[in-house]
Order: C-alpha cells, then sequence, then structure tokens
C-alpha cells in the first residue's frame, strides 16, 4: 500500500512540477518529455525508496532521523531520476524542471507523513471519556516522551492536560498543544482549576529532597501520582512499564551505578557459578545479575524450598537461555554440600545464606552462631577442598564495632573466611548496610502498618541506618568479586544514612496520605541495636579502589592462627549451649560491646554452672574481667 501510494506522489509532482515550470500551461512539443519523465520517475524512485527504510517507518511515529532519511531518498532518487533522463527521454528536456521536481516530491513526500501524525494525535488527544485528566510533573525531555507515550498508548487511561516545571522560565510555553502552566509551587493552584486528578512525574534524575519536595506539593493538592522510570532500570525486570508507581528508593536519590561490565562479564560466562542464599532478597538479586553474564551455569542452594520453587520459575520465564539449577540444602549439614559441590564444580561461590534479624538473634545466641559463623565456615572450607576460584562472603555493617550477636557473628565470619586464604582459593567479603524491600526489612513493616491506618513504629527519633537498592547492592557485590588477591573485606559506599523517622514520613507520602494523617510511635531501641551504624570503624580506616563506590578495609584484622581448631572449640561450646562462647568470641572481636540481655544471660549461667576446678576457675574470672574491662 505505501509503495502505491508513493508511486502516485512521484508522478504528481512530476506533473505539477511541468505545470509549474510553464505557468500551468504545458506547450504541445513539451508532453513527450512529460510522459518519458513520468515513466522515469515513477520506476526509479519506486526503486530507490524500497531501498531506504523510509517504508518501514510507522507513519504516525515519524521523527526527525526519519526526515533526514526521507530527504536522503529524495535526493539519490531524483539523481538516478535525472541521470536516466539524461540518457532515455528526448533531448532538450526542461533543467529547472529537475530542481522543481525534487523540492515537490520532498514536500508531497513528508508531508503526506506529517498529517497522517497530525490525525493520529488530534484522535489521541480527544481520549476517551474515562480517561483520568492527568498533569505531568517535569517539562523537560522525559516529560515531553511521556506525552508522545501516553497518546501514542490508549491503554494507559490518561488525558494530559497540563506541564508544571521548577524550572520558571518553562512557565508560559506549550509542547505538542500542552502548556507549561507553572512551576511546582502552583500545584495546588492549578489542580482545581484544570480538574487535574492525577500528576505522572517525569523526573527520573530527581534528587532524594527533590521527590520528596514533590510528593509534599502532591500530598497538599490531594493528587495520586505516578513517575517514569530510568531507563537503566529494565536491567532487572522482564518487562518494563512507562509509568510506575513511585518507590522508597527513588526517595534515597542514589546515582546510578557504573560498572565496570565488561571485566563482570568477562569473569561469569562460560563459568559455573553458586549463589547459597539465593531465595533471599540478596541471593535471588545476585542470580539476576549473574544471568546477564551467561554462565555455563548457575546454581541457587537454599533451605528454603518455596523460595527455590519461585526464582526457578522466574529464571525460566526471564532468562531461559541461562541454566539455572535449584539445589535445596542447609550450609550446617556438610553431606549435603559435599553432594553439591561434587556435582557441579564451582568456578565461583557467592555466600549470601544468613541470619540477619538483629532482635530475634539476640535472643537466638548460637543459632546465630551456628548458621553465620559455622554455616560460612562449611561453605568456605567446601570452596577450598573443590578448588574453587573465588569465594565472596556478603556481610554486614553491623559487623562493625558490633553491639549484637547478629553483628559479632558476621564479624567472627569474616575473620574466619580471611584466615583461610592460603594463596589458592580467593576469600573477600563485601560490607554493606540496609537494603530497600529486602524480605522482614523495616519498609515491609511500615507498609503494612501504613495499610493498617497506623501508627506507625519508629524505634528512636534519632536512629539512622544506610540505605542502598537491591539491585545497586548485588552489582557491586559482583563488581567487588573481580578485585583483590584474597583475604580483603570490601566496604561498599553507601551515601549518608536516612532518618529512620524520615523513611517513615516519606512512606506515609508515598501511600498518598499526609504526614499528619499517619501516628508514628516511638518504642525505643531494642537489645543489640544501635543508633548509628558503620560501614567502618574510621574513614580512615578504608583505601580507594578504581570503583569510586567500593573501598577496602585497612584496620586491624585478627587473623585465627589455627582456623579448624578454633572452629571446633568454639561449635562444642555452642553445642553444650554454654554462654562462655561469648568470651571465645570477644577474645577475637575486642570492641564488641554486648546488650545487657546478653550479659545478663552470661552471669546467670556462671551463677548457675558447678563449680569449675580451681585453675579453670581462675582462666574463667580472668576471662570475664577482661570482658568487663572492655565493656566499660
Amino acid at each position: 500500500m505505501i509503495t502505491v501510494v508513493h508511486a502516485f506522489l512521484f508522478a504528481a509532482s512530476g506533473y505539477s512540477a511541468f505545470l509549474l515550470r510553464f505557468d500551468f500551461n504545458i506547450p504541445s512539443w513539451q508532453w513527450e518529455h512529460l510522459i518519458y519523465a513520468l515513466m522515469i520517475w515513477t520506476i526509479a524512485k519506486t526503486i530507490v525508496f524500497q531501498s531506504f527504510p523510509v517504508n518501514r517507518v510507522t507513519w504516525r511515529f515519524v521523527s526527525l532521523p526519519d526526515a533526514i532519511m526521507l530527504l536522503a531518498a529524495n535526493l539519490t532518487g531524483s539523481l538516478v531520476s535525472a541521470i536516466a533522463i539524461r540518457f532515455i527521454a528526448p533531448g532538450g528536456f526542461p533543467r529547472s524542471i529537475y530542481i522543481i521536481d525534487l523540492a515537490l516530491c520532498l514536500l508531497f513526500t513528508s508531508g503526506i507523513r506529517l498529517a497522517v501524525r497530525m490525525l493520529a494525535e488530534a484522535s489521541s488527544t480527544r481520549g476517551r471519556s474515562d480517561d483520568r485528566r492527568a498533569l505531568i510533573y517535569g517539562a523537560g525531555e522525559a516529560g515531553v516522551m511521556l506525552l508522545r507515550e501516553v497518546r501514542a498508548n490508549p491503554t494507559i487511561g490518561f488525558k494530559i492536560c497540563a506541564f508544571v516545571d521548577d524550572d520558571p522560565a518553562k512557565t508560559g510555553r506549550s509542547i505538542h498543544g500542552v502548556k507549561v502552566f507553572g512551576t511546582g509551587d502552583s500545584l495546588a493552584k492549578i489542580a482545581p482549576r484544570y480538574q487535574i486528578q492525577h500528576v505522572l512525574i517525569a523526573m527520573p534524575s530527581a534528587t532524594g529532597p527533590q521527590m520528596v519536595k514533590i510528593l509534599n506539593r502532591c500530598a497538599a493538592a490531594q493528587l495520586s501520582f505516578q513517575m517514569v522510570p530510568a531507563l537503566s532500570e529494565g536491567v532487572n525486570n522482564c518487562a518494563l512499564a512507562p509509568i510506575r508507581a513511585v518507590a522508597v528508593a527513588d526517595l534515597l536519590g542514589r546515582t546510578q551505578v557504573s560498572l565496570d561490565d565488561a571485566n563482570v562479564r568477562a569473569k561469569f560466562e562460560n563459568e559455573v557459578v553458586l549463589v547459597t542464599g539465593a531465595a533471599g532478597s540478596i541471593g535471588s538479586e545476585l542470580c539476576r545479575q549473574i544471568a546477564r553474564s551467561r554462565p555455563k551455569l548457575l546454581v541457587g542452594f537454599d533451605v528454603s524450598e518455596t523460595g527455590l520453587f519461585y526464582l526457578d520459575r522466574e529464571m525460566q520465564r526471564c532468562v531461559p537461555n541461562v541454566p539455572f539449577k535449584p539445589e535445596i540444602g542447609s550450609i550446617l549439614n556438610t553431606r549435603r554440600l559435599r553432594e553439591v559441590f561434587e556435582a557441579h564444580g564451582f568456578a565461583t561461590v557467592f555466600h549470601a545464606a544468613a541470619y540477619k534479624h538483629v532482635p530475634l538473634m539476640e535472643t537466638h545466641v548460637f543459632e546465630a552462631f551456628e548458621n553465620n559463623v559455622v554455616g560460612t565456615y562449611n561453605v568456605a572450607t567446601m570452596a577450598e577442598r573443590f578448588g574453587v576460584k573465588d569465594f565472596v562472603l556478603i556481610s554486614s555493617d553491623k559487623a562493625v564495632r558490633p553491639t549484637s550477636i547478629m553483628g559479632l557473628s558476621k564479624h567472627v565470619a569474616e575473620l574466619v573466611v580471611s584466615s583461610l586464604q592460603n594463596g589458592s582459593t580467593k576469600f573477600v567479603s563485601v560490607r554493606f548496610g540496609n537494603v530497600l524491600g529486602s524480605n522482614g526489612s523495616v519498609v515491609t513493616i511500615f507498609k503494612e502498618q501504613i495499610a493498617a491506618g497506623g501508627p506507625v513504629t519508629v524505634t528512636h527519633p534519632e536512629m539512622r541506618r544506610y540505605f542502598m537498592t537491591i539491585p545497586e547492592a548485588a552489582q557491586l557485590v559482583l563488581q567487588a568479586s573481580t578485585m583483590g588477591r584474597g583475604g580483603e573485606v570490601f566496604v561498599l559506599d553507601m551515601g549518608q544514612p536516612m532518618k529512620i523517622v524520615d523513611l517513615a514520613r516519606n512512606m506515609i507520602l508515598l501511600s498518598g496520605r499526609r504526614i499528619e494523617d499517619i501516628r508514628i510511635d516511638f518504642a525505643g531501641a531494642r537489645p543489640g541495636e544501635k543508633l548509628y551504624e558503620e560501614l567502618s570503624t574510621l574513614e580512615e580506616e578504608t583505601l580507594a579502589t578504581y570503583h569510586e563506590k567500593i573501598r577496602i578495609f585497612s584496620g586491624d584484622r585478627t587473623r585465627i592462627p589455627n582456623p579448624e581448631a578454633w572452629m571446633h572449640a568454639a561449635h562444642r561450646q555452642s553445642q553444650r549451649r554454654d554462654m562462655r562462647l561469648i568470651l571465645m568470641l570477644k577474645t577475637l572481636v575486642t570492641d564488641y560491646n554486648p546488650s545487657s540481655e546478653v550479659l545478663q544471660r552470661l552471669i546467670d549461667q556462671s551463677q548457675l554452672a558447678p563449680q569449675p576446678k580451681p585453675q579453670v576457675g581462675r582462666e574463667l574470672i580472668a576471662q570475664f574481667e577482661m570482658f568487663m574491662v572492655h565493656r566499660n
């Protein structure tokens, strides 16, 4: 159909060129030239246009690059036609006809495309009767693209009635027929005047404070809102909608991570990789990110059958070309670990399996030690035994000057891993803070409390935490795995810490309510919790790497002279449920400051225990006194 339309336009432009050249009265002696020219123009230009991709562009979406391509096709078609006319048509052909025909042909072929686009946009701007009247916040490039997308896709269900932009210079301008009515400060006045029901935020590069300000304005105007995602978000999803809900991560305003993709891809391509704790938040995201590098085989190991089942389904759906093998088992079961390592021959192991909830682990000392320390030792020694090239431990900021059993166990796990470094397997640890949206995180709890109408429970008004998104954390872990020679502890740049109460307020805004609509209660810090988390003891105790968001911890690193013997002794204490295990761990992590609950359990058990032999009693008293000195 397009070819027929073009052929008609070629003939029409040629005939019109003769009419214009001879003042709409073509002499009889020029009719022979006209007939030859019409045949040559129609055939030659049709062939040329077929060789250009202009016929494959949908006319309703024609753009500037398409216009440039159309100009090139017309110039080439006119040149080929002129050469053919010179050799085929009778002599005396008017040379001015070539220029007039080129101009008219360009006008006709571009004009019909512009007309189709104008008709399509005119019909889309009318919208359906049930479309919601919306305003676009942001009159930049993202806002223009969003306007085009909404008009081109009626299933989105919005009618764009206005723009606002925080740049006053844009006020009064018109973008594709839609006016910029003012800045964001005037949103509450503009919305009722133009019956706006919804705000579409087109500022994918906005900082966290900017997003909070925008949400406050939307809440003041009692408007619901969504936003345009950054293009980079397509990395983590099988499909990406053009508009999505504003997420907590948008309020952090963290800049997009820049990765050395070539180095990461080279490390995992055609390799066999194991991720323990694969059903968890970080473990599952590691699987998604590693799959992008096309490994030979990706194995997910977890004790959670249901979580592993859903991860397996997701991997089959989103990356069907990457072999993924779910393996169920516990990191405390060395026989099962041996089976998995023997079966697959891993090149790299990411150890993400761990207990992580601070208050819960504070009352489960031995379970935390068994899973986070013994489990790590089991996986690490198995990696060493089977010749794994790289072992990466996922650690926590709570391992820095720990005040909780969870943080203490992660710090000891770091020491165990680094003490195993002997030159064959490269053992490294990666330490970072909280991730948004992880299983059981504060974000999940706040969502439930807000949905129930409140109150939202915050531990302390001054409590602060570092946050990053799950994809960002996983990407930086992969980047860190390509660094170092073994034994290092890498620290991820978490930016600035955020007050938990500010997070709660922002999440109330995200729910579409005003901050004063939901009560916030302060419950007090729980056992083992700090008001402020640290990623390293002091900033000067980390060294820069070639990646701006990854540093190496350079502080004092205690090494366990005989990890196997130490682990055997500590494990025996744990199996006996002997709280003197805490004293053993304290000798490794001297800056551990236990909670009063843990300390009381240690004292109570010491009082109830049978009287030790004199020598053992003196050793225990000496340990306990040293313990109290460090505490005070």
